[in-house]
């Protein structure tokens, strides 16, 4: 008996053997699939890149030095307090470089980590939704601002919103190259293809900010996709919708 356990542990452990040698392979091809793994943002979008891209906002150097890394031009801002609840330290404007969309209306800020979500949502989600349903690709997109100091929906109490420190941005619709307009308002259930690339943007969204609200959320946004980058787990709520 006791060759014939010694020949079944020898199994065992070559068959551990080959599954970490199978693991090591794999993960050396998707290290964006990977918690422990840098984010890299010229990587696929993979399991935990979300969670990397919230990360970010406990280190505004590292976030810029990643936009730099991917080809992204940004200018940081100067750092805004206007009182204990609202301001910012770690806001950019993104003015192009390995970007190809605009930003209406022009000027745009918003915290590091949303801008590399933003980027990041061009170059996996928009463009190639666009192109799916289109046959080109998305010129300019409309916004309604980032940063406002505010509390959710306005209100005189409760929670703070994300944009009352730039953590968020609120998305109204897009331009395709050839002038057609996609409104969040309009189209969101249209039942056409504007309607169906809208359903995608903001599914895609889901994966790389931490909040993704849409018409389907509540009337509150009808008009609009909202997208933050608050840190995933606060207060053990997380929306995408």
């Amino acid at each position: 008996m006791r060759p014939l356990r010694i020949l079944k542990t020898l199994l065992v452990l070559g068959l551990l053997a080959f599954a970490g040698m199978l693991f090591y392979g794999w993960a050396r091809n998707h290290p964006e699939d990977l918690p422990w793994t840098p984010l890299d943002l010229s990587q696929p979008v993979g399991a935990f890149t979300g969670r990397k891209l919230a990360g970010l906002g406990d280190d505004a150097e590292q976030c810029r030095t990643l936009l730099d890394r991917a080809g992204i031009e940004f200018t940081a801002l100067p750092p805004r307090r206007t009182d204990a609840q609202c301001g910012y330290g770690d806001a950019v404007r993104l003015t192009g470089g390995a970007l190809e969309i605009e930003y209406r209306p022009a000027g745009l800020g918003t915290s590091c980590p949303v801008a590399a979500a933003l980027a990041l949502w061009e170059w996996h989600v928009v463009q190639p939704a666009a192109l799916d349903h289109f046959g080109q690709t998305v010129a300019t997109i409309d916004h309604l601002g980032s940063y406002s100091c505010r509390r959710l929906y306005g209100r005189d109490k409760g929670r703070w919103s994300e944009h009352a420190t730039a953590d968020a941005i609120d998305i109204a619709g897009f331009s395709l190259e050839d002038g057609t307009r996609i409104s969040v308002l309009r189209d969101w259930d249209d039942g056409g293809p504007k309607s169906a690339f809208l359903d995608d943007v903001r599914d895609g969204a889901c994966d790389l900010f931490a909040t993704v609200l849409s018409p389907d959320y509540n009337a509150a946004h009808r008009d609009h996709l909202h997208l933050d980058q608050a840190a995933r787990g606060e207060m053990g709520w997380r929306a995408c919708s």
